[in-house]
């Protein structure tokens, strides 16, 4: 696989502003984020606040949540001397891209993909028409990736249906105007990949789901996350054993645990003998996991200006790299240069 100039591997990666980012983000994504990917490769991490237009939105909750974002994901950890914390919007070449993709994209390829039936569903079940911008979504999410010459994209297994159809993308332009693009690749985390909701287990615990009691927040006070973990849907049975598919709440909550204290969940299982003592350990096990995160972004949040500055400094430093092959995608499909 090819590297940057630098001889390091590029990752791009981001959080949409449609909700308080959750437990699911943090162990999913966000602390790998910081403790690894940052470290080892030149990683561009966005709040792609553009992302949340696809459905209703309130415009000053957008922008409320994009700051809550951009924050959190510096109060994880990540540091904008080891890496690039922007906002989508910031940088115009994500829109230019985006039109590029879609006009290499097909119909039927953008109606398959699962995140659109099933947000289009939610939509029309609510009584409100569908956007056409979350049927083209892909299209935008691939040109974030592409525009950079991302080898990598560390995400959650929701998202690795519009990581592949990504690399479709990028194969299917550079085979009909000449290599432009790297194709990326997709990287999960090895566990907890997908947190799912307290009270509905076979969900994923999700940011905008409009009941909150299974979804931890980052921001959620001590108290409140004990009380949500001790409410968590388990199983009809007593025992405590690790079987996705059968126990789908008792899976979840090893999960959690194992991501948060570095054990396996199958083994962890068979410490426990009664959901009490599991519950009340993985809440103590969430409360202190978050614990620095939740005192950073308090000292984050009191100095805005701080943050303003790393977001306008990642704005710059994503433009120079993206530019250069956008013009270069431009002119390949035809395009006259600007004067």
């Amino acid at each position: 696989m090819a590297i940057t100039a630098s001889g390091r591997t590029r990752i791009f990666s981001g959080v949409q502003p449609t909700g308080h980012l959750t437990l699911g983000n943090y162990l999913g994504a966000v602390r790998r984020w910081a403790q690894e990917d940052q470290h080892r490769a030149e990683a561009l991490f966005c709040v792609v606040d553009l992302h949340a237009l696809t459905v209703e939105h309130d415009p000053a909750r957008v922008r409320r949540l994009s700051r809550q974002a951009a924050t959190l994901l510096l109060a994880s950890g990540l540091d904008p001397e080891l890496c690039t914390v922007f906002v989508q919007s910031h940088v115009d070449e994500h829109l230019r891209l985006s039109y590029l993709m879609e006009c290499t994209a097909s119909d039927g390829e953008m109606r398959r993909m699962i995140q659109y039936r099933e947000k289009a569903a939610a939509q029309q079940a609510r009584g409100g028409s569908v956007r056409l911008s979350l049927l083209t979504y892909p299209a935008l999410m691939a040109a974030d990736i592409l525009a950079y010459g991302t080898h990598e994209v560390p995400v959650g297994e929701d998202q690795a249906q519009h990581v592949e159809l990504t690399r479709d993308l990028a194969e299917r332009f550079n085979q009909r105007y000449g290599t432009t693009f790297v194709v990326p690749r997709t990287t999960l985390p090895a566990v907890a990949a997908r947190v799912m909701d307290l009270q509905e287990p076979t969900s994923k615990m999700g940011k905008s789901h409009a009941r909150t009691a299974g979804v931890i927040s980052l921001l959620d006070e001590p108290e409140v996350v004990r009380k949500k973990v001790l409410r968590a849907v388990t199983d009809a049975e007593r025992d405590v054993v690790y079987a996705p598919e059968q126990r789908p709440g008792v899976a979840n909550l090893l999960n959690v645990l194992a991501a948060c204290s570095g054990g396996d969940p199958g083994r962890l299982a068979e410490e426990y003998d009664s959901y009490g003592a599991l519950k009340k350990d993985v809440a103590e096990a969430v409360v202190e996991t978050l614990r620095p995160v939740r005192e950073r972004h308090a000292e984050l949040a009191a100095d805005p200006s701080y943050v303003d500055g790393v977001l306008r400094h990642g704005a710059e430093r994503a433009r120079a790299l993206a530019r250069p092959r956008v013009d270069a995608a431009f002119e390949a499909v035809g395009l006259l240069p600007a004067g």
